[in-house]
């Protein structure tokens, strides 16, 4: 029997991820009463930090910085609030099969200088090629902070759509062309047309499958390598970086900031399902039968999470219903935390002593065809014989994570199916994938499988299985052109309000997609304070 609670909120959110906090801060500083129920028994989503293995913590599911918003790190005064971010040395380091290696980032001149051993006509390229990236990823960048038209909004919908285009509207051809290569072409024929190498072109294709179930030749790939490029660190553009204790001292600087403004935080709470009464959210019901309520609810789980389990069928319409079906999730991505007992030392660049390239991200997708052939085989055989790798050791800039001498490692792969053929199980699949991927690193590190102490693993199923990332996606959903923007989850809510009347979305479902950015979160604070008449982030 349902057990109905007096405690009245004026917002309710779903989900205690950095998107949640972000988004109950700014609800909260407007001085509305918010109380936020996550499931886990600790906030963050898939931004925490936890011990793994004895002795040894690590960003447990997402791993690096970049894509945070300057605004939000401002605004919720994260760094007085105990954040501190460094930059890498370098972006990427690159073992290749034939011995060789390239190191991606550190200032142009150091990555031109790589590009000519395998180019001279790629080095030259490379001041062009970035500075075209980065005037569409300007684009994108205020583009991400707005709020996507609806288009059932008519008039003010076109004109809103208008105004947020203008920039590319009234910019050059160049940057009007390479808009629209970036969105619609595959990464494969967008890198074609600036370099000749399949090394560089390699460099820059492994953005385009990163949390991306798909080929390097799928056509919208651009797009994603775009995405990962529109961010920065410290003021720096484009770069990535690490946070002092790992991801979680992100959302645990975020919890603070909330809680400083009276935002009421219950972990451990599951919410089973949306309250609807009179065409209207209302509440939340709990897995124990306690009942909340609350003039809005938010949303911060993934578009088919919420329609598909917490929301009264009833309550929706049809139509919308087959849209929210068709909605595709699953990134293909299998995760890893490993505990070493030293670092990798690698045949083209020998020692075990911390070298910038331990500090970059150290990536095995050697070139576009290798990335290919793995999204082949994951369709056919559930994962990819030879597994495409980015693996992270933020123990050699932060102390706090892994015993003296000791280090700690986040291995992020692709393609790995959401599921498998022959309707087999990740769990008794997971071992035998984990044990490829580490054989897949010793191929490049004859030592690294030997040093290895402990692992996690976190399967597509461990994934959802422990953060509800549906299908593993970690974008909580596809980031393809039907799927972004105004789309996001599905045309006509893209704009963080929901099908019924006080249901509000705030999660990486919606624009500007996914990544550790806070942006949903900000943005849909905006929109619903807007809607309750008070003052608004801009």
């Amino acid at each position: 029997m349902r057990r109905l609670l007096c405690e009245q909120y004026d917002v309710i959110l779903i989900g205690g991820g950095h998107n949640g906090l972000v988004c109950a801060y700014y609800l909260a500083k407007a001085g509305l009463s918010v109380r936020i129920f996550e499931s886990r028994g600790l906030v963050g989503g898939a931004a925490v930090t936890e011990e793994f293995h004895p002795g040894f913590r690590n960003s447990v599911a997402s791993y690096t910085v970049s894509l945070l918003n300057p605004k939000v790190i401002s605004e919720m005064e994260l760094a007085k609030r105990g954040l501190k971010i460094l930059k890498r040395p370098i972006s990427n380091f690159f073992p290749l099969e034939d011995g060789r290696y390239l190191k991606l980032g550190g200032g142009l001149e150091r990555t031109q200088e790589e590009f000519r051993k395998f180019s001279v006509h790629d080095a030259a390229q490379l001041p062009l090629y970035y500075e075209r990236l980065e005037n569409v990823a300007e684009v994108l960048r205020r583009l991400s902070e707005k709020t996507p038209p609806n288009p059932g909004q008519g008039l003010r919908a076109g004109l809103s759509a208008a105004m947020q285009l203008l920039p590319v509207a009234r910019g050059s051809s160049d940057l009007q062309q390479d808009v629209l290569d970036l969105f619609t072409k595959s990464a494969r024929r967008f890198l074609n047309a600036w370099f000749e190498s399949e090394q560089a072109k390699a460099a820059f294709g492994f953005d385009a499958i990163v949390g991306n179930y798909a080929s390097p030749d799928t056509p919208g790939s651009a797009y994603v390598l775009l995405h990962h490029v529109f961010g920065e660190v410290n003021g720096e553009k484009g770069v990535w970086g690490h946070a002092i204790g790992g991801m979680g001292a992100i959302t645990s600087a975020m919890r603070k900031a909330c809680e400083e403004n009276g935002v009421v935080i219950s972990t451990s709470a599951p919410v089973r399902s949306v309250c609807v009464e009179n065409e209207a959210a209302c509440g939340v019901t709990l897995e124990n039968g306690d009942t909340f309520y609350a003039a809005r609810i938010v949303a911060n789980v993934n578009p088919k999470l919420l329609y598909g389990k917490l929301m009264p069928h009833e309550a929706l319409e049809p139509e919308f219903k087959r849209r929210i079906d068709a909605y595709q999730c699953g990134s293909g991505t299998f995760r890893m935390n490993v505990a070493l007992s030293e670092l990798p030392d690698f045949t083209c660049l020998p020692g075990t002593k911390a070298g910038e390239h331990h500090q970059s991200g150290i990536v095995i997708a050697p070139t576009l065809d290798y990335m290919d052939q793995a999204y082949i085989d994951a369709k056919q055989y559930g994962w990819s014989k030879k597994p495409i790798v980015e693996m992270l050791i933020p123990s050699t800039v932060d102390d706090t994570l892994a015993p003296k001498g000791k280090h700690v490692a986040s291995l992020f792969c692709q393609q790995f199916a959401p599921e498998l053929p022959g309707k087999r199980a990740w769990s008794t699949a997971s071992e035998e994938a984990a044990d490829l991927v580490i054989d897949t690193v010793t191929q490049y590190a004859p030592n690294f499988k030997h040093s290895v102490l402990g692992r996690m693993i976190l399967s597509p199923q461990g994934l959802e299985d422990k953060f509800g990332l549906i299908a593993g996606d970690i974008m909580h959903g596809a980031m393809t052109l039907d799927q972004m923007w105004a789309a996001r989850p599905i045309l006509g809510h893209g704009d963080y309000r929901g099908p019924v009347r006080g249901l509000y979305m705030c999660g990486a479902g919606n624009h500007p997609g996914g990544g550790v950015t806070g942006l949903p979160g900000r943005n849909a604070a905006r929109e619903i304070l807007n809607d309750a008449r008070l003052p608004a982030p801009k």
